[in-house]
């Protein structure tokens, strides 16, 4: 027989794990929802697929705030639950390059895809290593993000589970919404001079904004598409000349990149150049300045338009 003090003891120990074992269930997440499940790839398309379907679906998406979409990954279990998904969304035209291999091999699995850059008119990179190649960040103009929600409508009324009452009205309230926000861009470029409708960035990230208002890219400080690449000392060089011969009186650096290279090149060209943070490529959480797309949008164009006619 077992002495008392080591019954007390035994007792007391499954009690402990007990405990802690109601303490673990109680904080898990819950594992029975039964709601379709939808993937996303970036933040910014993962804002526009939560506007649209609501709380019809569970939505997952991959890439967490102020991250930057060519470089983030996912842990193993995101790429178990990408393999779950009803319908994966990814940007595609080459942004994400850190997800690619589990993009291609769900897609290989036969899972139901849908990717934003087969739904709009993509341009090509002009210049830079990237020359020709297609240019993924399409949302810097409304009217291809708008143009993305007409082609997903569909793909998610697919779904089974999904109303497509519900889905259609909530669709019809998010164009309105790119509409206004549309007209809003066009109207606060419009009082930017014709001769400071000029950009100069951390990366090429708006080609798309640049053609849909009438702005010339004057360059990046860091060449082609993509924040992996780097900058030789004579794509300074080159960047220093434009910007002394056209003047521009601000450099915009993205939230997802660091702006040492840009404050680098605004001290190099020895000219009264303003360095101004843009959310370009990522949302904030909701205690940051873009948490979603709308929001992102509306502050890059009054920061643009601040900087650009001041």
């Amino acid at each position: 027989m077992r002495p008392p003090r080591l019954r007390s003891r035994a007792a007391t120990a499954l009690a402990t794990v007990g405990l802690l074992a109601a303490t673990l269930t109680a904080c898990a997440p819950p594992t029975t929802d039964a709601r379709p499940l939808v993937v996303v790839s970036t933040n910014i398309l993962g804002d526009v697929v939560e506007q649209l379907v609501g709380d019809q679906t569970r939505v997952v998406t991959l890439m967490k705030p102020n991250a930057d979409p060519h470089s983030f990954e996912i842990s193993a279990q995101e790429a178990a639950t990408l393999r779950e998904a009803d319908l994966i969304v990814s940007n595609g035209l080459g942004l994400e390059e850190g997800l690619q291999q589990h993009l291609d091999a769900a897609s290989a699995s036969d899972a139901r895809t849908f990717v934003a850059g087969d739904a709009i008119e993509v341009l090509a990179y002009s210049e830079g290593d990237a020359a020709g190649m297609p240019d993924s960040h399409f949302w810097t103009d409304p009217a291809q993000m708008l143009a993305v929600v007409d082609a997903l409508e569909p793909a998610l009324a697919e779904i089974e589970g999904i109303d497509p009452d519900a889905l259609q009205s909530s669709v019809a309230d998010y164009r309105t919404e790119l509409d206004d926000l549309d007209a809003e861009m066009t109207d606060a470029f419009a009082r930017i001079p014709a001769d400071r409708r000029a950009l100069v960035t951390n990366h090429h990230v708006f080609g798309y904004l640049a053609e849909r208002f009438d702005f010339d890219v004057v360059g990046a400080v860091i060449p082609g598409g993509t924040t992996l690449a780097a900058p030789s000392a004579s794509d300074l060089a080159d960047l220093v000349d434009a910007v002394e011969e056209t003047g521009v009186p601000a450099i915009f650096a993205e939230s997802s990149s660091p702006d040492r290279l840009a404050r680098a090149l605004a001290d190099e060209a020895d000219i009264d150049v303003e360095v101004i943070e843009l959310f370009t490529e990522s949302l904030t959480d909701a205690d940051g300045g873009a948490p979603d797309y709308l929001t992102m949008m509306r502050v890059n164009t009054e920061r643009i338009v601040s900087g650009l006619t001041r």
